[in-house]
């Protein structure tokens, strides 16, 4: 008898691994209430809704997130602690140590979509308490007045990323530049879409397995243009050569096409009649802005070659004698060669007030600075 009940056994697992293995049609609503025809693989769902409160707790890690529903806001209290694996803090690329935070954020629970478009320098943060950053503050200059903003993901600067494509700041705050990978697996339910957090505006944000939603960028064609460029920061001086095709090295190596893809320029898309962002293996990775009504934040750079620090930055960069003013020899770049046009009382220096000035005579922003990475 024992022999038949381990047959059966074998015969009753076999029959639902092959029931697990066959395609069926998931949730892709993004509260799990609606359907929406795609094909992934059946996993046993998650009974846990991150809509609502939740705790998140793990001793092994240090997390600690506490999410409350407030009224109409979403309040997350947090240490900022992953919940999982990372890589190993400081390396060669991040001088930095993973630390606690002590954070709230808040989020609408009920999200107004406005269809403009919003830069957001964090325009996220995960279930677990880890923001999202996809962009960094590291610049290459180039004496001929170009500015490239570095992006995270690329081969030419080592930002010393994890596999979860992220770091630490000095603040020793851990953040995402692109897919959470530790994190989804984490939070994955089974369906192809995985709930992975929420946007400034109240919108979540959500990882496709399956891939099946593209962003809508290119990369440019043509070349870079910019001489003697270089990138530094506090431990590192590089010569950077920008020229070439745009291959993704910076974020002005691409730009939005309505329609390219499945998603709009913030990385978001309405599914079954709920707007939704999608963190993604390609660019932008996650979305640069919000499209939902949002509290404002400080606007960020444009994306588009010829970025320009301010006159506090060129000061800053170029005083080497740190009197706050600039002598022609301290002077680069589109500065020394218009040095007496913009030296308008011609004592013999430029001031930040002189080349504001100079600037909005041109109508442009400030040339030849060179702006402080922070490794973020």
């Amino acid at each position: 008898m024992k022999h038949i009940f381990k047959i059966l056994a074998v015969v009753i697992i076999g029959l639902l691994y092959g029931c697990n293995s066959q395609k069926k049609t998931t949730s892709h609503s993004p509260d799990g209430s609606e359907n929406h025809s795609h094909d992934t693989e059946s996993v046993v769902k998650s009974t846990t809704n991150y809509y609502g409160n939740y705790d998140l707790e793990d001793g092994a890690f240090g997390t600690k997130t506490k999410v409350t529903i407030v009224g109409d806001t979403r309040v997350m209290v947090t240490n900022s602690l992953p919940n999982h694996e990372t890589g190993t803090f400081p390396n060669p690329g991040n001088p930095n140590t993973i630390t606690s935070q002590n954070i709230t954020y808040k989020f609408p629970v009920t999200p107004k979509y406005t269809g403009k478009a919003q830069w957001m320098r964090e325009p996220g943060v995960a279930l677990n308490g880890i923001k999202f950053e996809p962009q960094t503050a590291e610049v290459v200059v180039c004496d001929t007045g170009e500015n490239y903003r570095v992006e995270a993901i690329q081969d030419v600067i080592d930002l010393g990323l994890d596999f979860n494509h992220a770091h630490v700041q000095p603040t020793g705050a851990y953040h995402y530049h692109g897919t959470p990978t530790s994190m989804i697996s984490k939070f994955d339910s089974g369906q192809d879409l995985v709930h992975i957090g929420f946007a400034h505006d109240g919108f979540p944000m959500y990882y496709s397995k399956s891939g099946q939603y593209k962003p809508s960028f290119r990369l440019l064609d043509g070349t870079r243009e910019g001489e003697d460029c270089t990138y530094d920061n506090p431990k590192q001086h590089m010569d950077i050569a920008v020229g070439g095709h745009h291959d993704g090295t910076y974020g002005s190596d691409y730009e939005y096409v309505v329609g390219y893809g499945d998603l709009d320029e913030c990385n978001g898309i309405t599914v079954d009649g709920k707007y939704m962002y999608l963190v993604t293996n390609q660019f932008p990775y996650v979305g640069r802005c919000v499209m939902g009504e949002v509290e404002a934040e400080e606007q960020g750079p444009p994306n588009g070659q010829g970025e320009r620090p301010d006159s506090s930055q060129i000061i800053e960069q170029m005083d080497a004698n740190k009197d706050g003013k600039l002598s022609v020899k301290e002077a680069k770049g589109p500065l020394k060669e218009d040095f007496s046009k913009i030296d308008s009382n011609s004592d013999g220096f430029i001031t930040k007030e002189e080349i504001e000035k100079a600037s909005k005579s041109r109508g442009q922003r400030p040339q030849g600075g060179r702006p402080q990475g922070g490794r973020n």
